[in-house]
């Protein structure tokens, strides 16, 4: 998968919440409908079995529920994408990044092998399309993430390389796979986002600390080895930060197209002050191999600007293909962020201001960013709504994913006389989620501040908890109470989300139809003789 991953830490943030997010863009020629789903404990495998990699792996028996993104069609896997689970701990998995020919000959991928002339079948490693699935569940903290899928990774291998993040209330760590066996994971600085546009990032990786006290940085147990016996390390100059993208990422022509023109779009859009960014005297360049991994922003950082950046497409540079600036060769020259066959953005928020019964929320999006608006969706519920759940394979304007499909497409040949309503479309939308939350925050410190003993009085037999069907302590019954009408009103909200969701994007879509069906190239009326 082709992506783009921003994250986001507490002191960088508007609000001190740890933020990561992530575009799941299909690969060329193709798109996958989405759905945002919860997953219950009960739901989960135990027994989980690859489609791509044909692997069995035999699951823990005690997991967490969750919410993923997962395709609509599984036949080709689950593909969970991103999610956040009961214990607030949020995945994003994965942004594909590249590696070089060193690093595949020294640990070669694990791909699967069919049978063959009376061989049996050789499964292959792990991917993206099981990873929220075999991991999420099962961690309580980011720094356990990254633990459990360093120890899969390990085990089974990979297939591929991928990036991986994951965030709690206080952390935020990316994991990025070396080969096929092997892995290195860095803690996002708190003052600081990271820019990931499908390139091996971690530029600095303090080798002391992976195999010592661990603040920061965490690997495979024999990296050292690894890179010494393999000759990976390519620094003219002995220095004491190894740096991990020199030595197992790619330098190639085609990333200067695909891959660091993003990472420049995004770094000069949070810190337009500290470089040079454009024009003949540009210090940092589309095509620069040295932009960092990460930056402290020149501002703090809001869900907004978040949508922004990963819905973008160079605006206000030579490069954008919907503008004027430039020429028609540059208009088409890099690939943008915001791009036709991304399938949905997941920005995952955890709030260390709020409870934990409403601290986590994930903002979801469908179809192509730069025509489409972040729905706010809280995660410590037991279903979500049908209009952002129930996606099929077949086209339909019940859903919110092929609605946005829908508009983009006719949206998109009539980008200057649509671009006002999709702006006007995406801030009310938002406006609108900012204040439902607002709302969930009041509900939910109402019903934590309701007298316990009122709540054993009035409640406990209206839900239907009862101590005679187990021995519960009296409080822990009022607590599970609580917690029920916590979820429930979280649930509701989601729905009024949903719902004002699909009003605003029925008339956006009747706005992009007319406009686009009044520009048709077969349009003829009397006055045109």
């Amino acid at each position: 998968m082709s992506c783009t991953t921003l994250l986001v830490g507490k002191a960088a943030s508007y609000d001190g919440s740890t933020i990561i997010a992530r575009n799941e863009d299909s690969g060329s020629g193709e798109f996958d409908a989405k759905n945002f789903v919860v997953i219950k404990p009960e739901d989960q495998p135990r027994t989980y079995t690859s489609v791509n990699g044909h692997l069995t792996i035999e699951l823990p028996d005690n997991p967490l529920q969750y919410t993923a993104m997962p395709n609509a069609d599984k036949s080709n896997g689950v593909w969970g994408e991103a999610g956040i689970n009961e214990a607030n701990v949020a995945m994003t998995a994965t942004e594909t990044i590249t590696t070089n020919a060193r690093v595949l000959g020294a640990d070669p991928f694990v791909e699967y092998v069919p049978a063959k002339d009376g061989q049996e079948a050789i499964p292959g490693g792990i991917g993206e399309e099981d990873l929220v699935t075999i991991v999420l569940p099962y961690i309580k903290t980011a720094r356990e993430g990254v633990l459990r899928l360093g120890k899969l990774l390990e085990e089974y291998g990979t297939y591929e390389m991928n990036g991986i993040g994951f965030s709690d209330a206080d952390e935020i760590w990316w994991l990025e796979t070396v080969g096929g066996h092997h892995w290195i994971a860095k803690r996002v600085p708190d003052e600081a986002y990271v820019t990931m546009p499908n390139q091996l990032g971690i530029d600095e990786f303090d080798l002391d600390d992976a195999f010592g006290d661990q603040e920061e940085h965490l690997c495979s147990a024999d990296l050292i080895e690894f890179i010494r016996d393999n000759h990976l390390d390519i620094a003219v100059e002995s220095v004491s930060v190894f740096n991990p993208r020199m030595a197992f990422g790619s330098h190639s022509d085609s990333d200067h197209v695909y891959n660091t023109p993003r990472a420049w779009y995004m770094q000069r859009y949070f810190n337009p002050y500290d470089s040079v960014w454009d024009g003949p005297d540009a210090e940092v360049t589309p095509t620069s191999d040295d932009i960092p991994w990460c930056r402290q922003p020149d501002r703090k950082i809001t869900i907004e600007d978040v949508k922004y950046i990963l819905s973008s497409h160079y605006q206000e540079t030579p490069y954008d293909p919907f503008g004027r600036r430039g020429t028609e060769e540059s208009r088409g020259m890099f690939r943008q962020i915001g791009i036709n066959r991304t399938n949905e953005l997941s920005v995952m928020q955890i709030r260390p201001y709020r409870p934990q019964s409403n601290r986590a929320i994930q903002w979801v999006a469908f179809g192509d960013g730069a025509f489409n608006a972040l729905l706010p969706m809280f995660t410590n519920v037991d279903t979500t709504p049908e209009y952002v759940s129930n996606a099929t394979t077949t086209a339909s304007t019940d859903n919110l994913y092929w609605a946005d499909r829908i508009i983009a497409a006719l949206c998109d040949p009539n980008f200057a006389t649509t671009k006002q309503a999709v702006a006007g479309y995406d801030e009310k939308l938002g406006g609108i989620g900012h204040h439902l939350i607002a709302v969930a925050d009041s509900q939910v410190d109402e019903l934590d501040d309701v007298d316990t003993a009122a709540l054993r009085e009035t409640d406990i037999e209206e839900d239907g908890i009862s101590p005679d069907i187990q021995p519960m302590h009296p409080d822990d019954i009022v607590k599970a109470t609580r917690n029920s009408k916590i979820r429930a009103a979280l649930a509701q909200i989601n729905a009024t989300m949903a719902a004002h969701a699909k009003e605003e994007t029925d008339k956006l879509l009747g706005t992009a139809l007319y406009t686009a069906s009044m520009n048709m190239k077969d349009a003829f009326s009397m006055s045109d003789f």
